[in-house]
């Protein structure tokens, strides 16, 4: 614990410090130990950690799906992962991408705004190539603008890409990102004001040899209507939540076709093996447990679920259902149907 000085201690200090009879040097005050963190009002920090860490979960799981995706349409070896993820101006991305490059303007609808999705021109021209019919080979001049051939065959690489980030992106928000334009030069895509902060995610591509980096840009502007979504309580509750509902529809949909077996059952009882093997052709069985006129049970697959009468449609042998039947263990209770028309089986 720290020492307390008296007020005759403190006085014998003072009295010696201004005879100089002591060196100032020796009562030197603790130094201040608090770490200082330098704060920059030009670039103000938009995004928290846990947000930046949420947006690159998501797009994690948007470099495995464009991984898989790219390799299936250049049908060669494509490897996608997240390097970093990052928040700095627009300028400053601008200024940090070559000149000319593959510029890629997104409309983000719902969300208002536009994201650019940047191709570093190496990973641009091999998969060009290799679309082409060759071997991704980019040794000649990466350094021109893309024809318009070119260009009609990145935009279909780019809407592959956009669906992959649409699933991705279907925790936080049902996105429908569309591809607007192709740009070349980074000083044509304007989408925010130079000093606007964005969030950068920089993704490291390999195709065939070719290395590079795909950059996807969102202004906070653009991303502002959901951040309060992009944070770990809420990225995993809707991960357990899609997990229970996610195939709901396409399960329902997939069990209404599936046929099963719908047997009328007129009674039962209970006989020897070796009678039912001395029966033959004209032999009477009688039902113990059914009278004339009793209703009948209908078994939809191994379960009793309905009442039912029994009745000729046409010259074909029917049933008609008179009422649901519980099932809940115990003993049956008879709920009664209305009859309209002929609900026959």
């Amino acid at each position: 614990m720290t020492d307390v000085l008296s007020q005759d201690e403190i006085d014998q200090l003072l009295n010696a410090i201004n005879t100089g009879q002591s060196d100032t040097d020796d009562y030197k005050a603790v130094s201040d130990t608090r770490k200082i963190k330098i704060y920059d009002f030009k670039r103000p920090d938009k995004f928290s950690k846990e947000q930046i860490r949420t947006v690159q979960i998501m797009h994690e799981t948007f470099a495995r799906l464009t991984t898989t995706s790219l390799s299936a349409q250049l049908r060669s070896l494509v490897h996608v992962h997240v390097a970093t993820v990052d928040q700095l101006t627009y300028e400053e991305f601008i200024r940090s991408i070559p000149t000319p490059t593959t510029l890629a303007v997104i409309n983000m609808d719902p969300l208002k705004g536009n994201a650019v999705l940047e191709i570093d021109p190496a990973i641009t021209f091999c998969m060009i190539d290799k679309l082409f019919g060759g071997t991704g080979d980019v040794t000649g001049n990466k350094s021109r603008d893309l024809t318009d051939i070119e260009q009609a065959v990145m935009e279909g690489v780019i809407v592959r890409i956009l669906a992959n980030l649409r699933e991705a992106w279907t925790q936080v928000i049902d996105l429908r990102p569309r591809l607007g334009q192709i740009e070349t030069n980074p000083q044509f895509a304007q989408i925010v004001p130079p000093t606007e902060m964005v969030v950068l995610v920089t993704l490291e591509t390999k195709v065939a040899e070719e290395e590079g980096m795909i950059n996807f840009c969102i202004p906070y502007l653009t991303i502002e209507p959901i951040i309060s979504k992009l944070s770990s309580q809420f990225w995993f509750s809707s991960v357990r939540r899609s997990s229970t509902t996610q195939y709901f529809g396409t399960l329902k949909e997939k069990i209404s076709v599936v046929n099963m077996d719908v047997v009328a059952e007129i009674g039962s009882i209970n006989i020897p093996i070796r009678e039912v093997l001395s029966l033959r052709a004209g032999d009477v069985v009688k039902l113990s447990n059914t009278k004339v006129g009793d209703q009948l049970t209908l078994n939809i697959g191994d379960k009793k679920k309905y009442y039912c009468q029994p009745g000729v449609v046409g010259k074909k042998m029917a049933v008609q259902v008179t009422g649901k039947l519980e099932d809940d263990g115990s003993d049956e209770e008879f709920e009664e149907l209305p009859v309209e028309g002929d609900e026959s089986v």
